[in-house]
C-alpha cells in the first residue's frame, strides 16, 4: 500500500515539473507579452485575439463605456429598460446589475444626460400611475447617483400608463409595461 502511495506521489510530482519555454530567476515559467497577436501562440490557438480575456472581452473600460457603445447591440449598454414588480418601485438584483453599467457609462462620460421615462401598466386611477411612473424613475435616479453620477446628468419623467409597449390586457403585457426606460440623447 505504502508503495502505492509513494509511485502516486512521485507521478504527481512529476506531472509538476515544466519543459522548455522561457523561465525567469525562480524557475516560474514567463510568457511574453508583446503588443503583436503572431507572438502569442496560446492565444491563438485559443481563438482568442492578444489582449481578450477568459470572456473574449478585448476592450478597455473607456472603450466599454464609450458612446459608440451604447449603439453596440453586443453590450449591456443597449439594454435600456428596467422592469418592477407590480405596484413596486423597488429595482432587483438584475437590474441593479444593469444600472451599475449605465452608471459607469454615464460617470465616463459626463457629458451625456439621460432621461429616466417611469411607466405603469394601466391598472390603477390615472394620478395612482403616474405617481407610481416617478416613483420607479426616482428610484433609479437615487441608484445612479449612489452609483456616482451626478444628479445633473439625469432627468425624471413620469408617463403612468399612457405609452404602454404591448396594449394587451393581461399579465404579460403589464409586466412590460411596468418600467423604466433610459433615454439617452
Amino acid at each position: 500500500m505504502l508503495k502505492i502511495v509513494m509511485l502516486m506521489l512521485l507521478l504527481v510530482l512529476a506531472g509538476c515539473t515544466t519543459t522548455g519555454g522561457d523561465k525567469d530567476g525562480d524557475g516560474a515559467q514567463v510568457e511574453e507579452r508583446t503588443g503583436d497577436s503572431s507572438s502569442n501562440q496560446d492565444a491563438q490557438a485559443s481563438g482568442m485575439k492578444d489582449g481578450e480575456g477568459m470572456n473574449g472581452s478585448s476592450m478597455s473600460d473607456a472603450q466599454k463605456y464609450s458612446i459608440q457603445a451604447l449603439n453596440d447591440p453586443n453590450s449591456t449598454l443597449s439594454i435600456r429598460t428596467v422592469y418592477f414588480a407590480f405596484d413596486s418601485s423597488e429595482i432587483s438584483a438584475e437590474s441593479q446589475e444593469l444600472l451599475v453599467e449605465h452608471a459607469r457609462f454615464l460617470s465616463y462620460n459626463p457629458e451625456v444626460q439621460v432621461v429616466l421615462e417611469g411607466h405603469a401598466d394601466e391598472r390603477g386611477t390615472r394620478d395612482y400611475n403616474l405617481a407610481l411612473g416617478e416613483r420607479r424613475a426616482k428610484s433609479v435616479h437615487e441608484f445612479l447617483t449612489a452609483q456616482g453620477v451626478n444628479h445633473t446628468q439625469l432627468e425624471v419623467i413620469s408617463y403612468g400608463e399612457e405609452k404602454p409597449v404591448d396594449l394587451e390586457h393581461n399579465e404579460s403585457a403589464w409586466a412590460l409595461n411596468r418600467r423604466v426606460e433610459l433615454i439617452y440623447p
